[in-house]
């Protein structure tokens, strides 16, 4: 039966992804994955499934979204069961509407596998809270450029709240996303980007608006990473200071 799957594959550790995700992938007839997807999770697969790429990355695009749903319709009427392995969460900047659309449009039943969002993930690895009580009350998720490459304007918004700040997709427009908060009083806000969050090549870097650029062209920091914006990243030390306490009192 003609079925698509949109299954979000977690932050990048292959074991952050639910039992329910894991399961479908096990009943997939064709797996297409993402560029963000740890491959590991491919093991998964049937033998006999089709597992293919189809990845895209900023300058470096496998395929183009339009090619991409025709995969997902001419998989499911010759094969049957398509997964379309995500990245984070199918619906966090997945472009999973698009998709939905184009198996509806064929008549294709669609069902969605929620997954664990790198917006989350990277700063909860890193001992971030989003939100604390007296300290901050809300967060925003947005993405660092539109459709047409330009910065979003929900960042000028965002930049003007209390609120922490989460931007994915953004390291390109790192300079004039910093420039923004600046210019609303917030330079010496603290920063913290997040490269490859939950893997082995995690690298994290910290600062204020103020300097984090350099310290990003510094340590060589770039795509994919989550830039979090807000006074919980002093948490950080804090919380691995308890850590350490923490560990301390288990090895006596």
């Amino acid at each position: 039966m003609a079925y698509l799957s949109l299954v979000g594959a977690g932050p990048g550790d292959p074991e952050l992804i639910t039992l329910k995700a894991v399961n479908v992938i096990r009943q997939a007839d064709v797996i297409l994955y993402d560029a963000l997807v740890n491959e590991a999770l491919l093991t998964y697969a049937k033998p006999g499934a089709v597992v293919k790429f189809v990845g895209k990355r900023y300058g470096c695009h496998s395929l183009s979204q339009q090619e991409i749903n025709h995969l997902i319709v001419s998989y499911a009427r010759s094969h049957g069961h398509v997964v379309r392995l995500k990245g984070g969460d199918p619906f966090v900047f997945g472009r999973a509407t698009e998709e939905i659309a184009a198996a509806k449009g064929a008549g294709i039943p669609v069902q969605v596998i929620p997954g664990i969002s790198s917006a989350l993930a990277a700063p909860a690895g890193q001992m971030i809270p989003l939100t604390s009580r007296g300290m901050t009350e809300s967060f925003w998720v947005t993405t660092g450029t539109t459709l047409t490459g330009e910065i979003s304007a929900d960042i000028d918004l965002a930049a003007r709240s209390t609120a922490t700040v989460i931007i994915l997709m953004a390291m390109s427009k790192l300079e004039a996303i910093m420039d923004i908060f600046a210019g609303y009083g917030k330079s010496n806000l603290p920063v913290a980007i997040i490269q490859n969050s939950s893997t082995d090549r995690e690298k994290v870097v910290t600062g204020t608006v103020k300097d984090i650029v350099f310290k990003a062209q510094h340590a060589g920091m770039s795509n994919p990473a989550v830039i979090v914006v807000g006074k919980v990243v002093e948490l950080k030390d804090m919380a691995g200071t308890v850590q350490q306490l923490i560990d301390r009192h288990e090895e006596r």
